[in-house]
């Protein structure tokens, strides 16, 4: 039975001054053992009780706020939109509206992409001829065929709250020491500022289509030798970068409004990385914040999530940016595995209480195969298009992602939440209405019966085995 991609929802509201008087809370629940996502239940106070330890609870503190969202989305890559052209057009309208509808959607408002190639690409290509230190052999004509396209109709689909921004996965070949796009190799002094100049020349030619261009990472993956599209740059590498030449750069350009993130890595070496571009008030001054994937220790805990919150607390005026992941070794066989789902709902609470305001997914949307990828490392997609049948398949990635994206608004701020057992997720945030919205989650082979107490109300709730909730406190 094929599952409804999206349904419409309608988040409960209660204001501070009013959660006193708080009535019942509505619960949109995704579990593995049940086909309808979002499934709605209402439930109402109960008398409060003294917490015990043989019990779990959640405890929601609305009077302590921290970090201020500013939203959710994924990655436009050549892949994605390669995939979407080839589509019918009633799975790309279906496409725009699981995304970026506000109401029967994700209501993602953030779009990541790719300045040059990158292994989501069919191919490796450039914007620059060999060799031409004027850059005036500059040309975007190549994102023209399908990346704009589409980026367009996702901005339009937005609206006024939409964020682009974009980074590299290399320079081109002939400004680097390796003389390859591929396999890291590092920028030559001689292109440093060459290379700041084209991130000018991207930008501005993104306006001149209607793109609004928010920000860019200085490099993706800065510490990875990939073989695609890769190049290293040490910390103190990057940090002369950003000072010496792109951040002076942009502000001669006129570009000064334009956010610059770090790091745009993984989570083991991010605070060192922080750390030595933060200390350097020169380089500092021109960041907004630090970026980083997942990639790094799946398989191990506790993930290093502490790094991020150890990152907040030492530069609490910079911000923390969750810039790419994604399940890796796509296998149409596993489309419906429950574990690529809880994997994100994992990730997304223990960012998000470490201070995490924004959060982006990898690719939207991949084939059947899991690309196209010039390299062949395929990997899940919270949507896959189905170029022979041209259907949408949905992985349960995308409930999971629904159940932060399509609550916690942009303006919102992370509330206080704690859990009385490790097994018992939690995350909390109040929106810019003052709504307050609870996450829990469940990776246990059983369900969890637990209390949520809201201000002075409480709340008998349960979670089933594998699944997660979103809690809405009505008034």
């Amino acid at each position: 039975m094929r599952i409804a991609p999206y349904l419409i929802i309608t988040t409960a509201c209660i204001s501070l001054n009013t959660i006193c008087q708080a009535q019942t809370a509505t619960v949109y629940t995704t579990a593995k053992s049940n086909d309808t996502r979002y499934q709605k239940s209402i439930i109402n106070p109960v008398k409060s009780e003294q917490p015990t330890e043989d019990r779990y609870s959640v405890f929601v503190d609305p009077l302590h706020h921290f970090q201020t969202y500013i939203g959710f989305g994924g990655a436009i890559t050549d892949a994605s939109a390669e995939v979407f052209a080839k589509l019918p057009k009633e799975a790309q309208k279906e496409l725009l509206s699981a995304y970026y509808d506000k109401e029967n959607g994700l209501a993602y408002n953030i779009i990541r992409s790719t300045i040059q190639s990158c292994d989501f690409s069919s191919d490796s290509y450039s914007y620059w001829k060999a060799n031409d230190i004027s850059l005036s052999s500059f040309s975007i004509e190549h994102d023209k065929h399908y990346k704009i396209p589409l980026i367009k109709q996702a901005i339009e689909s937005i609206g006024n709250d939409a964020i682009f921004y974009a980074a590299p996965w290399s320079p081109p070949q002939w400004m680097k020491d390796n003389h390859s796009i591929i396999r890291g190799g590092k920028l030559l002094p001689t292109y440093k500022q060459l290379w700041a100049e084209c991130f000018v020349q991207y930008i501005k030619a993104y306006e001149a289509e209607g793109i609004k261009v928010w920000g860019v990472s200085t490099q993706n993956e800065p510490m990875a030798t990939q073989t695609w599209e890769s190049c290293i740059y040490t910390a103190q590498d990057e940090c002369n970068f950003i000072k010496n030449n792109l951040g002076p750069t942009l502000q001669k350009n006129k570009l000064g409004d334009k956010k610059i993130i770090i790091w745009d890595h993984n989570r083991d070496l991010i605070y060192q990385r922080a750390a030595t571009i933060l200390n350097d008030p020169d380089a500092a001054k021109y960041v907004w914040g630090v970026g980083f994937h997942w990639y790094e220790t799946w398989t191990k805990s506790p993930m290093y999530f502490e790094n991020l919150r150890k990152v907040k607390e030492s530069f609490p005026d910079k911000e923390l940016i969750f810039t790419e992941g994604c399940v890796e070794k796509f296998n149409l066989k596993k489309i419906n595995d429950w574990s690529i789902g809880e994997r994100y709902g994992y990730s997304m609470i223990n960012d998000f209480n470490c201070g995490t305001c924004a959060w982006t997914d990898w690719n939207i949307l991949l084939d059947e195969k899991g690309g196209p990828n010039h390299v062949e490392n395929y990997c899940f997609a919270p949507i896959h298009g189905n170029i022979k049948t041209g259907k949408l398949m949905y992985t349960n990635t995308y409930y999971y992602i629904g159940h932060f994206s399509k609550f916690i608004n942009p303006g919102a701020v992370r509330i206080a939440c704690a859990s009385s057992r490790a097994e018992l997720y939690c995350t909390a945030a109040m929106n810019p209405d003052n709504s307050i919205v609870v996450i829990c989650m469940n990776k246990e082979d059983k369900e969890i019966k637990y209390s949520m107490q809201v201000g002075d109300k409480m709340y008998n709730c349960i979670l089933p085995a594998h699944s997660i909730s979103t809690t809405c406190i009505t008034k």
